[in-house]
């Protein structure tokens, strides 16, 4: 059997793991690897702030459904990365972070950049290890990537200590069965269950689909869609759900929630039976609690048992992976119609309509809805999408209409400003030939605006368009709403982003008026490499509807009906 290093070991691991790419930063406690990294066949994009490279390997996960991979030294190197592990765990993405720690004759006495990361990131990660003996290293890696990926995925990280990089011992690839996670998911939901669900689902006049990011993570897109046919039930998505369901399919609601849209939330709260497939009932999509849904039964198909009437009461929890319960539930549920039911959404949706600030003719200044819109067609919907968080993030929901899964990456749960560009980096490494574009707003953007470095050096063509509206907007919209207009803190100054992008050689534009839109994207599109577009658009244009924290569901903030 060959020795190996406890560095060497870490590589081993990871291209028996099929990782072709990683994101780091490398640092003292870290070097042996980084050292040893020169003789594997795997690339590593160099970023330019740990988070960047947690943001960039969630992002990859995303794109392309793999595990991805970060990489960092002990201390500073290991917090900075905290922010982008807790936006994986949050959201259920599948990485796997490596720290390097200082050697283990030292942990524990403040050693120079020693930080107990384990115990960091023990609430933010699905499991971690400290590594003490180069012969636990193997399985603990392998066993990282299996935790990662399985049942409910999530962030692993996995902590080295500098002389268990140095030692060596005999490498053996290990392929025994991996013991976690010890919680085993059944394969077969009880007939009783099912029967019970399709009975209540047959029964139903008022039913409601939900789609959450479970639909993505088990591959059910295309029983979601067989069953919501058969059935003739209307289709309502969470934020991380939009793409599993066809934007433009008859029975798609769209997103509800505090800023979803009016009708898919008057849908959900006249409901007679909702049905949740892999979401987590989060605060953002229910509103008051004591009034959601009040008159529907509630079945929940979830993989993970703690989310079941977590935040909601269900009357009927299947435990299982979602895709294997609908390919038992589906035949055992009859075709229905529901003219009515549907006859009464469409009218909520025309009156919706008559609200899209789409059709006002009177407005000549450019808002981040035209933008958005102009974006989807001039992509022709077939653009992969990572925006960032704040009210752009909002607007790309509504307005860009996603008809795949993995065609939307956002941070949803925990809400991260800055996650969009290093993380869209990351999705072109998973999607190299997508058309992937960057949305994010002039807050945001600047958290992060140094991996336009990494951008450049990698050598990508990514585009980012960067809405601009000289505010922190989302909290602005609050501070008008609830704060008497008192804009606290959220007038922003920002560089010319044009001027910034020249100084990393990156062509840019900036784009003013309507008509000037799809010019500068397809323009945009033609360049070989990056680009930024700097739109500026109407600064104190609010996201509608707006359910404010802690009211009923149904008691939206509308826009205003435009005057004939």
């Amino acid at each position: 059997m060959p020795i190996r290093t406890g560095a060497q070991i870490i590589w081993e691991c990871l291209v028996r793991e099929g990782v072709d790419v990683v994101f780091g930063y490398p640092g003292g406690a870290i070097l042996p690897t980084y050292d040893a990294m020169l003789d594997y066949p795997i690339h590593h994009v160099l970023v330019r702030h740990e988070q960047g490279a947690a943001h960039m390997a969630d992002g990859y996960a995303r794109a392309s459904g793999k595990v991805g991979v970060a990489i960092a030294t002990s201390g500073p190197g290991a917090t900075n990365m905290t922010t982008g592990i807790a936006t994986a765990m949050l959201d259920s993405s599948p990485i796997v972070c490596i720290t390097g720690q200082v050697g283990t004759s030292v942990i524990g006495s403040d050693a120079f950049q020693e930080v107990d990361v384990t115990g960091v990131t023990l609430p933010i990660t699905k499991h971690n290890y400290l590594v003490t003996h180069v012969e636990d290293l193997a399985q603990a890696i392998r066993e990282a990537f299996h935790i990662a990926r399985s049942d409910r995925p999530g962030p692993v990280l996995v902590d080295v200590p500098k002389d268990v990089q140095n030692a060596k011992c005999e490498f053996v690839y290990p392929d025994d069965e991996i013991p976690y996670p010890r919680r085993r998911v059944p394969a077969q939901v009880p007939a009783a269950d099912l029967e019970r669900a399709a009975e209540w689902i047959d029964q139903a006049e008022r039913p409601v689909i939900l789609v959450g990011h479970g639909v993505q993570i088990s591959g059910a897109m295309d029983q979601v869609l067989e069953f919501a046919e058969k059935t003739q039930i209307p289709v309502a998505l969470t934020l991380l759900g939009i793409g599993t369901f066809p934007a433009q399919h008859r029975l798609c609601l769209g997103m509800m929630g505090m800023h979803g849209e009016a009708y898919a939330n008057r849908a959900v709260q006249g409901a007679d039976l909702l049905v949740a497939f892999g979401m987590r009932f989060d605060d953002r999509v229910t509103g008051n609690l004591k009034t959601y849904a009040k008159h529907a039964k509630k079945i929940h198909v979830e993989i993970d048992p703690s989310e079941i009437s977590k935040n909601v009461h269900v009357d009927l929890p299947i435990l299982g992976d979602l895709k294997a319960v609908l390919e038992q539930l589906t035949p055992r549920v009859a075709a229905g119609r529901r003219d009515a039911w549907r006859e009464q959404i469409s009218e909520w949706r025309m009156e919706s309509e008559a609200r899209n600030i789409l059709r006002r003719e009177d407005i000549d200044e450019l808002l981040a809805a035209h933008v958005i819109h102009d974006l989807w067609e001039a992509t022709e919907g077939n653009a992969l999408i990572v925006s960032d968080v704040g009210q752009h993030q909002m607007w790309e929901a509504q307005y860009y209409l996603h008809e795949k899964p993995r065609s939307l990456i956002t941070s949803g749960g925990l809400g991260t400003m800055g996650f969009a560009l290093p993380a869209a980096i990351g999705a072109k490494f998973a999607q190299p030939d997508a058309d992937v574009w960057v949305v994010a707003g002039d807050g945001g953007f600047q958290m992060t605006q140094a991996e336009l470095a990494t951008l450049k050096q990698e050598g990508l063509k990514l585009n980012i368009a960067i809405i601009n509206n000289g505010y922190l907007g989302m909290v602005r919209q609050w501070q008008e709403f609830f704060y008497g207009r008192r804009y606290a803190a959220t007038p922003i100054l920002s560089p010319d982003f044009v001027k910034l992008a020249d100084a990393y050689d990156i062509p840019a534009m900036r784009v003013t008026r309507r008509e000037d839109v799809i010019p500068a994207i397809q323009a945009a599109r033609e360049k070989p490499g990056p680009v930024v577009i700097d739109f500026r658009v109407v600064q104190e244009d609010s996201v509608y509807p707006m359910v404010p924290a802690g009211a009923d569901l149904h008691a939206m903030i509308r826009r205003p009906v435009p005057t004939q």
